[in-house]
């Protein structure tokens, strides 16, 4: 690489940034490591096309930044990073270029000796786990036919129905949020583990996303659609951002007729300004990096601390417990929860351990 500039990112702050023109795709790959304070950084790959090279390290660079207050509010011996394999707008990805790529990246990961360690992210999976591990052994997540723990999206939408009870019981009055009204925008894999546990719990589930073949699944599960564009100025009890980051701007703040917002889609706001717009309308909204932290937990519970799978399980269900006594500090304090959490990550970050109040969400 000769030149960037990192375009709208106003300081620096990460440990590295490593980019690389792959020798056998042509595809550019990078690693952003933010901290490795309390451990070596973990963050998933993420395969997607953006329209020039600043777009793509100004995704990593912010990915990799709420890593960093992912784990250290997690309670995870981890530090934050994020990896990209980026594909240039109208550019053709055969299969086999993809591979390339893969592998391409993968000889990043391997460069890195252990100091980040890969999952998946949006455009990859378990199985592309395996072919990093072909490489290197610094990856999570291959299939558990394999050895490893497989797909997190289920974890990851535990952890977001556990923080959603939480700031349901806060905001709503009740966890149980049968006959309430729930839109989820982006019916992936998250979104549909999220809608189908809600519509079982009797919710009125509204779901939306950009691939209108996505349609055909809701109508399939008996599920409301909604077309993207007016999916976040419904009238509901709960919205749930599940899709890509940035949704959340002062424009849509100011068209959102909901008084929760929880969701995993990473870095929903566009700026953390946006976190008072919110709260000066009266919304509350649990920051993604913590509602969101359920795959990460479950996966190092799994795959470091080795235990089974309920109990992996339980430590995400802790969640809860942590959205509970964030909530409890932001209104005591007056603040918002992205305050308290981003406090709270200062903290273990700071003192460089992950156990240092009952907010843990890793006992």
């Amino acid at each position: 690489m000769t030149h960037t500039s990192f375009g709208s990112e106003k300081h620096w702050d990460h440990e590295e940034l490593v980019v690389r023109r792959g020798r056998r795709s042509g595809l550019t790959t990078m690693v952003a490591a933010h901290s490795r304070v309390l451990g070596p950084a973990i963050g998933g790959c993420r395969l997607a096309t953006y329209p020039d090279l600043d777009a793509a390290v100004r995704d990593v660079l912010r990915l990799s930044r709420a890593m960093t207050d992912k784990c250290a509010v997690a309670g995870v011996p981890f530090g934050g990073g994020k990896s990209v394999i980026a594909v240039p707008a109208g550019s053709a990805l055969t299969a086999d270029r993809r591979h390339a790529a893969l592998l391409d990246h993968a000889d990043l990961i391997a460069e890195l000796d252990g100091s980040y360690v890969a999952g998946p992210d949006i455009g990859t999976g378990p199985e592309d786990m395996l072919v990093f591990r072909s490489v290197s052994p610094h990856a999570f997540c291959v299939p558990e036919a394999h050895g490893g723990s497989g797909s997190s999206s289920g974890p990851t939408a535990v952890g977001v129905l556990a923080a959603l009870r939480a700031a349901a019981r806060a905001v709503l009055g009740t966890a149980d949020l049968a006959g309430h009204r729930v839109v989820i925008s982006g019916f992936g894999a998250v979104g549909t583990h999220l809608a189908a546990n809600l519509a079982g719990a009797g919710a009125e589930v509204v779901v939306s996303d950009v691939d209108p073949e996505r349609r055909r699944v809701a109508r399939e599960l008996g599920l409301r659609w909604a077309e993207p564009e007016e999916a976040l100025t419904l009238g509901a009890h709960v919205v749930i951002p599940a899709a890509v980051g940035g949704v959340l701007d002062r424009e849509t703040v100011a068209g959102l007729d909901t008084p929760l917002v929880v969701g995993p889609a990473n870095n929903q706001l566009a700026d953390d300004s946006v976190a008072a717009d919110l709260a000066a309308r009266g919304i509350a909204w649990v920051p993604d990096f913590v509602a969101s932290a359920g795959g990460i937990i479950y996966t190092l519970a799994r795959e470091v601390d080795g235990v089974p799978y309920g109990a992996a399980l339980s430590r995400v269900e802790a969640i809860e417990e942590t959205v509970t006594n964030l909530l409890a500090a932001a209104e005591t304090a007056g603040t918002t929860m992205l305050h308290e959490a981003r406090t709270l990550a200062r903290q273990r970050l700071s003192s460089g351990n992950t156990t240092t109040s009952a907010c843990n969400t890793v006992n």
